[in-house]
């Protein structure tokens, strides 16, 4: 028998091996694992990219509204990571949009390799750009006493939020992982 995979066609039910039988169990469909919710391509997974996205964005947004950001290495660097991170997690929401609305699953092995991949590295480079913005921040205003002259309230914000997108990124990488290392 010939059962279409999920990934290349909507599967709503799997069919029974046989019309009616005195066993009961023989009629019982195959167990399938079903999607997590926080995976690609499920709500929980949309939720997920949606709220990378909207604390990337703000990362981003914050950080570039001070004039004086470029200044500093790590600053740049927190601008950029968010801004990769922003444009990838908006790309994956689009994809999980559809994915959603035409009930494919993503669960094929080569999709699943660069899901992991991307939200690895990006989340890694977040997490970094994070990391060292915290210390700049916490240089200027606590060691140095310069927060009169320089936006570190704007510098704190652009960095918790950034610190924010990586704690929704690190659930899509795991469980994207975890389903790839299932296999």
């Amino acid at each position: 028998m010939n059962v279409s995979h999920a990934s290349v066609h909507p599967v709503d039910a799997v069919p029974t091996t046989e019309a009616g039988g005195a066993d009961q169990n023989a009629n019982v469909p195959r167990v399938r694992m079903k999607d997590i919710q926080g995976m690609s391509g499920t709500v929980g997974g949309l939720a997920l990219r949606v709220s990378q996205f909207v604390f990337a964005a703000a990362a981003l947004s914050i950080m570039a509204s001070t004039n004086d950001f470029p200044s500093v290495t790590a600053f740049c660097y927190l601008v950029a990571a968010a801004g990769l991170q922003a444009l990838w997690s908006f790309i994956l929401a689009i994809v999980d949009v559809y994915a959603i609305l035409v009930r494919r699953s993503l669960q094929n092995y080569r999709v699943l390799g660069l899901f992991t991949i991307g939200d690895g590295v990006t989340s890694t480079l977040v997490f970094a750009a994070a990391c060292a913005s915290a210390g700049i921040t916490v240089l200027i205003d606590n060691d140095l006493g310069s927060c009169a002259k320089n936006h570190c309230v704007q510098f704190e914000t652009a960095t918790g939020m950034a610190f924010i997108c990586w704690f929704t990124t690190l659930p899509s990488f795991l469980l994207n992982f975890w389903s790839l290392a299932s296999r």
